[in-house]
């Protein structure tokens, strides 16, 4: 499943309607693409979509930040780390709150240690544009891992379909 956003304002509305639409409580979503491709105007989106009143920013150099909505947000981002181990020794086990919603950017870099069940987002830059200051075209690819993500696989295309209808009518 995928989409493209437009702008980071789109990629920040799709995260918005991600939260409001899909996401759950225990949901693991791991955000991978290149740096500036739009992971953290995501998470901005999703934050928005739970009710976050803070200002979300990306948490590479202190690995995780925490956030109160309706439904609280750990937001991690795991590229500093030089091995899985350094997660555990983080407090891994404590990151994934089955009461919570959990990003992790550039969890790809950590799969092996990963729980199966989650959604895997990946967002690349289209054409022009090289960083998330650009009003590029970005391509957010959904994929959901496991039994849970499956069952809401009809949500996420809906969602997919929604989007594909709003750029058209454009």
């Amino acid at each position: 499943m995928s989409i493209v956003t437009r702008s980071v304002g789109e990629t920040r509305d799709f995260g918005e309607d991600l939260a409001v639409r899909v996401l759950r409580a225990g949901d693991l979503l791991v955000l991978a693409g290149d740096l500036g491709s739009g992971k953290t105007a995501l998470a901005q989106g999703i934050a928005r979509g739970l009710g976050v009143a803070e200002q979300v920013t990306s948490p590479t150099f202190v690995i995780v930040r925490e956030y109160q909505g309706r439904i609280p947000l750990v937001h991690a981002d795991v590229y500093r780390l030089g091995s899985c181990q350094e997660l555990y020794d983080l407090g891994f086990d404590e990151i994934f709150d089955p009461g919570s919603i959990t990003l992790m950017e550039w969890g790809n870099l950590v799969d092996p240690v990963l729980p199966g069940e989650r959604l895997e987002i990946r967002i690349r830059t289209m054409g022009n544009g090289s960083s998330i200051e650009d009003d590029a075209e970005r391509l957010v690819e959904l994929a959901p891992c496991g039994e849970v993500w499956r069952a809401r696989a009809a949500a996420l295309t809906e969602i997919e379909t929604r989007w594909r209808e709003r750029q058209a009518a454009v």
